[in-house]
């Protein structure tokens, strides 16, 4: 358990880290939120005035940041000036629909990627095993933004399937198959855009881990007992590479998440990125410091999970671990 548990203390102290420096880099931002109330000539200095003690924004900024970590470990994020409710149940309404768009984007981009990394292992030097690198180096040097402003431009123009929005407007009158059906048409577009950006790289580091298994002599042997090309590929080559798989696990998530932030605004997408987009250009603070926080929980989790699977999968970790025990 050693090893989990520096893991984990690992974990929290990066959590610390960035509410930290999230804190210090808002606060260097210029401007604040009170700015346009200062141009309202309705709106008295003393009125301002109140509004900033009421929300604590007159103290230091140590204090203002020791307050709210205190609150944050009871659950409490603080109160979102713009939208005037509690920030954690307005993040949470909005988290769900980021995990649902990542967590599909996660399984299809793994259930897609292992096989193709395989059979271009499998089949280095072919047809198959040229366009899955061409591709997947196009894919790679193409910056993210610019593919998913090229699939909107070409699903707008075609009409390909709905943009904007989680639901459409008569989605309340729908039966229960059509408005999972309604749900997974919205969601088309933002899961494909994430799928081809991160299958990219981790097809490529697939075909990488299995090309170096490939070489292993016990693999010849098996080829020489005349075990079938998928069985030797899935149960022999596959547990193989597994260890760089996991790994890259946790890289993928945290990927996937900062991927779906900037995916969800050009997409419409009613998750955390629009709304800390919004946040950060009001300058509301205690909602960036949130939506911040939430997305960090997402990736440090995902490295926490991976590392989990490893331990697991990998003898020697679990040997490594009870010796420091």
């Amino acid at each position: 358990m050693t090893y989990l548990a520096r893991r984990l203390l690992r974990s929290v102290l990066l959590l610390a880290g960035v509410s930290a420096l999230c804190f210090l880099f808002t606060e260097m931002a210029p401007g604040s939120f009170f700015d346009e109330m200062r141009e309202n000539p309705q709106i008295s200095p003393d009125t301002i005035t109140r509004l900033r003690a009421q929300y604590g924004l007159d103290q230091p900024l140590a204090i203002r940041y020791t307050r709210w970590m205190k609150s944050a470990l009871h659950a409490d994020l603080g109160y979102s000036i713009a939208y005037n409710t509690p920030v954690a149940p307005l993040l949470w309404s909005r988290a769900k629909n980021t995990l649902l768009l990542t967590i599909t984007a996660l399984l299809f981009t793994w259930i897609i990627s292992v096989p193709l990394g395989l059979f271009a292992a499998a089949r280095r030097g072919g047809m198959l095993d040229r366009a899955i690198t061409l591709l997947s180096s196009l894919l790679i040097a193409v910056p993210e933004i610019v593919i998913a402003l090229a699939l909107l431009a070409i699903v707008v123009r075609w009409h390909l399937a709905p943009v904007g929005g989680m639901v459409s407007r008569s989605f309340e009158e729908l039966s229960n198959w059509k408005k999972l059906g309604d749900v997974a048409a919205h969601l088309k577009l933002p899961l494909l855009i994430l799928v081809l950006c991160e299958s990219a790289i981790i097809v490529r580091h697939i075909r990488a881990s299995g090309l170096e298994v490939l070489r292993a002599p016990y693999i010849q042997s098996a080829r020489g007992l005349g075990i079938s090309h998928a069985r030797l590929l899935f149960r022999h080559v596959l547990p193989a590479a597994a260890n760089p798989a996991i790994s890259l696990f946790g890289f993928s998530l945290a990927g996937l998440v900062s991927g779906s932030l900037l995916v969800e605004v050009i997409c419409g997408w009613p998750g955390l990125g629009p709304l800390i987009l919004d946040a950060t250009l009001s300058r509301d603070l205690f909602v960036v410091m949130g939506g911040v926080m939430f997305s960090a929980l997402f990736m440090v989790g995902g490295n926490l999970v991976a590392d989990i699977l490893l331990m697991m999968c990998d003898p020697r970790i679990r040997a490594g671990a009870l010796r420091a025990q």
